[in-house]
This record gives structure tokens, sequence and C-alpha cells, in this order.
């Protein structure tokens, strides 16, 4: 009775285990293709805007800046119509992981802990504030790795040109709407 019982419990952990296993193996592989010429728009367009941005980046002092702002571009462009891609999410995941990680900076210091509890907390934040921008989250490692609150009126800025652009831009294509949604 007892091995029985030995047995079932090792039944399931395998079975478990298993289950745990088979998930990490993904779907089938999907291809998505998007038109050589949707992707000389989406291109074009990240390029008018960096290239604008990291002026204002460059004039402003804060050049780090520049990782997170292209990432934002690649959503804005190639992924228009996404969630994550909307205004409010630009902005305001900008702002509050930028807020965020300059508080905690001036609060606490920085150090490996500070940081990993700062983009805890900013990953917090923008889910419960509907501000979800993942680029947002590398303002916020960018932010509490550079000098002083100065990047915040930066990353604001530039948010906004990055908006103001994409608005302009993606709104002259037949084809394209920008933005699906204000707030």
């Amino acid at each position: 009775m007892e091995r029985d019982i030995k047995k079932e419990q090792t039944q399931t952990a395998y079975t478990t285990l298993y289950h745990y296993f088979s998930k990490m193996k993904g779907d089938q592989v999907r291809t998505s293709s998007v038109p050589i010429k949707d992707s000389m728009v989406s291109a074009a367009g990240s390029f008018i805007a960096i290239l604008v941005i990291s002026g204002i980046a460059m004039l402003l002092g804060y050049p780090m800046i520049l990782g997170p702002m292209g990432a934002s571009c690649l959503l804005v462009f190639a992924a228009h119509a996404g969630p994550f891609s909307q205004p409010r999410q630009i902005f305001g995941g900008h702002l509050v992981a930028s807020i965020t990680a300059l508080s905690i900076w001036d609060i606490f210091g920085r150090n490996h802990i500070t940081i990993g509890i700062t983009l805890a907390l900013i990953l917090f934040l923008m889910i419960v504030m509907k501000l979800v921008h993942p680029p947002a989250a590398a303002s916020g490692m960018v932010a509490i790795n550079t000098a002083g609150w100065g990047f915040l009126v930066t990353i604001a800025v530039t948010s906004i040109v990055l908006i103001i652009i994409s608005v302009l831009y993606n709104n002259f294509f037949k084809d394209r709407q920008y933005p699906k949604q204000w707030v």
C-alpha cells in the first residue's frame, strides 16, 4: 500500500515536470510577412524621428536616451496600431519610469539592489497605471545610471517630439492611422 502511494507520488511528480517543461517548447513557427513597402515606410519614419530626437538629446546633453527612444521609434513606426505604441503609453511610460528611477536614486543611491527594485517598481507602476511601454523600462534603467534630473526634461521633450512626428508621418499614408487612441 505504502509502495503504491510512493509510486503514485513519483508518477505525479514526473507528470508535473513533464507538463512544466513541455510549455517551454513553444508553439509552431509562424512566419509573419510585412510587405517591403511598409517596412521601408516604417524605416523612413524611424530615421526622421531619431534624427530629430538625437539632435535634441545631444543639445540637452543626454545622448544616452537614444537607446530607449530608438526602441520607442520601432514600436511607433513598425507596430503603430499596437497598444504599447500609443501616445499615452509612450509619454506616460517614459515619464513614470524616469521619475521612479531618479527618485529611488536620490533616496537610496544606486547599487545592484536598488536597480532591481527600480525595475520591479517601474513594471508594477506601468501595469497598474495602464502605461505599459517596454522601451520606457529601459529609460528607467538609463535614468538610474545617469547624472540627475535633467534626464527627465530630455525624456519628456523627446517623447512629445516622437509622438508629434509619428502623428504627422503615419497619417500621411492612407493605410496607416495613428494614434488608435490618445488616452
